[in-house]
């Protein structure tokens, strides 16, 4: 079973190419972790993957809503408590409870507290345990590691070993060493050559 297939992606921002030929795929319990230089396209391939964006050729092959995504917009409403912001979350992504999402990243504290109030950190931990409550099996993640101090890292990580046990899957593009079985995709090789502007099927400049 393939969670995720990626054949030939080429993706663009701006509208000019910055990765081409990218093939992987994952399987339950497994995980890719993204390297490459700063600017060479790791946000532009996720935001891809996860559907935000177009690709400019190559094939994605996944399950209707499979993907959560998580960058560094936390996505939190600010006048929402923070079990607020879950169950809310909750609900979008079809009803469940909140209380493993609260412990995964030692939130039950500051449960009751407004989102606008927290510290960066605070929101981070907030934002990676909107995951949980999503209940998708493909987690995507840029750079989630982000304001966490030493001790949240660690929780994040067991979070995602636990998501890797159920048969989740992830792809994440970070340079800090998660302690996980993880495989390795450094972006270089695929970096675009020339500068060519590309633009997808109904590429709209005003958004890119």
């Amino acid at each position: 079973m393939t969670l995720l297939a990626v054949h030939d992606l080429v993706v663009a921002r701006g509208g000019l190419r910055t990765v081409e030929g990218v093939s992987f795929s994952l399987a339950p319990g497994q995980a890719l972790i993204l390297r490459g230089p700063n600017g060479i396209g790791k946000t532009t391939l996720l935001r891809t993957i996860a559907g935000l964006q177009p690709p400019v050729g190559g094939g994605i092959e996944m399950a209707e809503d499979a993907v959560a995504y998580a960058a560094h917009a936390d996505g939190l409403k600010g006048a929402l408590s923070v079990a607020e912001n879950l169950a809310f979350w909750a609900q979008v992504f079809g009803g469940g409870g909140i209380e493993a999402a609260l412990s995964a990243m030692a939130l039950e504290p500051l449960a009751d507290r407004p989102a606008a109030a927290l510290s960066a950190g605070q929101k981070r931990r907030l934002g990676l345990a909107r995951l949980l409550v999503a209940r998708r099996p493909l987690w995507v993640l840029d750079e989630p590691t982000v304001s966490l101090d030493a001790a949240s890292v660690l929780r994040f990580a067991d979070m995602m070993r636990g998501h890797l046990s159920e048969g989740g899957a992830a792809l994440i593009a970070t340079h800090i060493d998660l302690g996980l079985d993880a495989r390795i995709l450094d972006l270089t090789p695929f970096r675009a050559q020339g500068i060519t502007p590309s633009r997808p099927a109904g590429f709209n400049e005003a958004f890119a």
